[in-house]
């Protein structure tokens, strides 16, 4: 053997594997891990999540209402619990209201369902030169398969159809019971989160939560009461118009057309439009002009008086707070979208510092001649201006030899 095929004990050292390799692989296989589970976690965890986030805002919206009872003597729980009554009452109310209309709209549908289709079968006849029968309309549209599909679908699809409603309502009911917790212990509440911060952070809490409380309380009473004026509005154009249900669409009306942003209107207006055309295809013409002038009216005029000191934001931040909450959350993000955006907005505006604006014609959007009128000022400075002597000019240079001097 010689010297050279003799390991070094060099050699040897730096073929071992490093102490902390080992640790540092087991570390990042358990960050790994850790991620992991807590990504599965939060899927798992999204929809009681979204609950929580929906109740603590209709806490928020309901905490005015709560605070002015309890600053009158009234306990905080029975306060918290006489305003979710109302709201339970209002939209029961609602709910019945709507059920009637729909259930009386269907009956006659269904009474007059012959009639409409015998008057569809002698226009289809007088204008294709058919001969068509309500008989064997009737008897085509019974045995088709798509009929009986559908049926069938929907006879296995019982099961489906009564889990979603279970779960609509068990949704429901944790949303109450966390909205209800979150205003009957918001002092409470307020004080445990605050006992783990320091004295300065404290200050921003309680600062970022009553502006919360003011914007979010604002858009909800200013909804309220733009729902009622619109309400009260659209109900007596239908009555005067004998439009069979008026105050039930009135109040379809104004909750719809408040509480569900952006294209709330049209979809509010789309139901008594309808109902007005099996009156009188002419009254249907009136309630559309009647939606689109008010929708002007109130665009322009009434909610930048009532939202002036509630939820002031321009209407392109809140379209685009709206479609970007709705691409987050779905429905959720579309309606608690606005009261976020101007709570964020409100909290962010005490720190953003603000300078004047200068007098200055393009600030007002007569760029154009702002600018004309800006350098023809600039040319009458120049013009009354007194020249310098030749000697002087040329001393410092600026002029070229045999320039022709103004």
């Amino acid at each position: 053997m010689t010297s050279n095929d003799v390991p070094r004990s060099e050699d040897r050292t730096d073929a071992r594997m490093p102490r902390w390799l080992p640790r540092a692989m087991v570390l990042a296989l358990a960050l790994v891990a850790c991620f992991q589970l807590a990504t599965w976690g939060f899927h798992q965890l999204i929809n009681l999540l979204l609950n929580v986030l929906i109740a603590f805002f209709l806490a928020l919206a309901v905490e005015p209402a709560v605070d002015w009872m309890a600053a009158r003597g009234m306990r905080r729980g029975l306060a918290t619990g006489l305003v979710f009554v109302g709201i339970l009452g209002v939209a029961a109310g609602f709910f019945a209201l709507l059920g009637s209309m729909l259930a009386g709209q269907i009956t006659n549908m269904v009474e007059e369902f012959p009639q409409y289709l015998d008057s569809v079968i002698s226009w289809v006849n007088n204008t294709l030169h058919t001969h068509l029968s309500r008989v064997e309309v009737q008897n085509n549209l019974l045995k088709s398969d798509w009929l009986q599909k559908y049926v069938t679908d929907s006879a296995n699809n019982v099961l489906a159809v009564s889990a979603t409603v279970l779960g609509s309502l068990f949704n429901l009911l944790t949303v109450a019971l966390f909205s209800f917790y979150f205003a009957a212990d918001g002092p409470r509440l307020r004080r445990t989160l605050c006992s783990v911060l320091p004295p300065h952070r404290q200050t921003e809490v309680l600062r970022a939560w009553e502006i919360a409380v003011a914007k979010t309380g604002g858009y909800l009473y200013s909804r309220g009461l733009m729902a009622l004026i619109s309400g009260i509005a659209h109900y007596v154009l239908l009555e005067v118009l004998g439009v069979p249900y008026a105050p039930a669409l009135g109040i379809w009306v104004g909750l719809v057309s408040q509480f569900i942003p952006t294209i709330g209107t049209y979809l509010a207006g789309a139901l008594p439009i309808l109902i007005a055309f099996t009156v009188d295809p002419w009254y249907a013409l009136w309630v559309f002009g009647f939606v689109v002038i008010y929708q002007q009216f109130e665009n322009y005029v009434l909610q930048p008086r009532i939202t002036a000191k509630t939820v002031d934001i321009h209407p392109a931040v809140a379209f685009g707070s709206v479609v970007a909450g709705t691409a987050l959350m779905g429905a959720v993000g579309a309606l608690i979208a606005i009261p976020a955006t101007a709570t964020l907005q409100a909290f962010l505006g005490a720190y953003v510092k603000r300078y004047e604006v200068t007098d200055d014609l393009r600030v007002h959007g007569r760029r154009g001649r702002g600018v004309r009128a800006l350098a023809r000022m600039r040319r009458n400075l120049h013009d009354v201006q007194p020249s310098a002597p030749l000697e002087d000019r040329k001393a410092d240079g600026t002029q070229a030899e045999g320039e022709e001097v103004r």
